[in-house]
């Protein structure tokens, strides 16, 4: 199976504008394909991850990726999937949050020469003479079609500001200059980003002629990926430092039975016919694919030894008993506790188990909380220096347990 193939596959192209071409290109290694992530956080987080995943499956057959870090329509902010404007960053952010997505990256792309290229758009747009750019880009663009735009439309009854309607230009302007400069011939993104892409490819068309090879490609469900970097408690991070392997791990070990296959066909790098065998299971064999999702994407993230450690955590939580070597451990200081003690309240938030005292108190109360094995039932037990200094086992409900110490 060829590499283009296998991506209709994996379930993740759902619209092309040139499929014959882009066919070609991909499956005989030619494409120089461009993909851009706005650094809005220090960190990526899941929703990022069929991306990255895309890029190193297109890698591996001979294409090459440019990385597009968006430090200048970073100022803008994009607002696609968006009911309000995003938080205007200041350039010292940016330019923080570029460097991170860097880092992050070079565990799923390889870079250097005659590999992939990471580029940032600040370089271009940053520069840019504004009556320049609308004598040179503005007439290509109808304010009609733009407004007909999905991205816009959701906007328009709560208002759109003049500066998020100038997005689609910078991206467009965007494709057009790798074009130019790096000979990219081609650019991905979510289906919510859809027209902003097509403005890219049209843009290439009027000004540089019909022939201009230029397409463009969308992933089906990316939008939808996107979504997936948050949870009731927050977003999944594939910074270690944001959200443990530990975390990173249950997180895919909980997904729900219904989209467990289609996560292992989309993000995992296991052979389509392997996961073809898979559409059958059911019941308990779910809980073995989730465990085959979650140890799979743990180690393309954070490395093989981590995955073997979260996964050996997990499976304790189904275990009759939980062996504390093999917990999460949460290290404190003697020092955040003026009385050289804490109640199990103080621990449960100190551990992440709970987000406030009051959520705390109720898990106690209502008998979901044990320490060491033992059943808690009163919110005001406290636990001293010593006592903690050897370590306490905690555990909130089935699923939940952290190892408390203090140092």
């Amino acid at each position: 199976m060829q590499i283009y193939e296998e991506l209709i596959a994996r379930g993740l192209i759902a619209q092309t504008t040139d499929e014959a071409e882009i066919r070609e290109l991909v499956n005989a290694g030619k494409a120089v394909f461009y993909i851009g992530f706005d650094p809005t956080a220090d960190s990526l987080h899941v929703g990022h991850f069929m991306a990255l995943c895309l890029m190193k499956r297109l890698q591996m057959a001979g294409n090459r990726p440019v990385v597009l870090i968006g430090g200048g329509t970073g100022y803008i902010g994009d607002p696609s999937g968006r009911t309000d404007m995003r938080s205007m960053m200041t350039p010292e952010i940016i330019q923080h949050n570029c460097e991170c997505f860097k880092r992050q990256m070079a565990r799923f792309i390889e870079f250097g020469e005659d590999k992939a290229i990471m580029v940032n758009n600040a370089d271009w747009l940053l520069d840019l003479n504004y009556l320049e750019l609308l004598r040179e880009v503005g007439a290509c663009f109808s304010v009609n079609t733009m407004l007909r735009a999905e991205c816009y439309k959701q906007r328009m009854e709560k208002g759109l500001s003049f500066l998020e309607f100038n997005y689609m230009i910078m991206q467009s302007y965007d494709f057009y200059h790798l074009f130019q400069h790096y000979g990219c011939n081609m650019q991905f993104g979510g289906d919510d980003q859809w027209s902003n892409m097509l403005g890219g490819t049209e843009l290439i068309r009027k000004k540089l002629g019909k022939d201009a090879y230029a397409m463009t490609i969308t992933l089906l469900l990316n939008s939808e990926g996107k979504k997936m970097g948050k949870t009731a408690s927050g977003a999944v991070w594939l910074d270690p430092n944001k959200t443990s392997p530990f975390e990173f791990y249950q997180y895919w070990r909980n997904v729900g039975d219904a989209d467990v296959l289609k996560c292992i066909r989309m993000l995992t790098f296991l052979p389509v016919e392997e996961i073809d065998k898979m559409d059958a299971w059911e019941g308990s064999q779910l809980n073995a694919a989730k465990e085959i999702l979650a140890y799979e994407l743990t180690k393309l993230v954070h490395g093989e030894d981590e995955a073997n450690k979260a996964q050996a955590q997990a499976r304790a939580l189904f275990s009759s008993t939980v062996d504390a070597d093999s917990a999460p451990t949460v290290e404190l200081q003697a020092s955040d506790f003026a009385d050289g003690s804490a109640d199990i309240l103080a621990l449960l938030v100190a551990a992440e188990l709970c987000t406030s005292r009051s959520e705390a108190r109720r898990a106690v109360e209502q008998g979901g909380v044990t320490v060491d094995g033992e059943k808690v039932t009163d919110f005001k037990m406290t636990f001293d220096v010593a006592a903690l200094s050897e370590g306490k086992l905690i555990k909130r409900g089935k699923k939940n347990f952290k190892r408390v110490i203090i140092k």
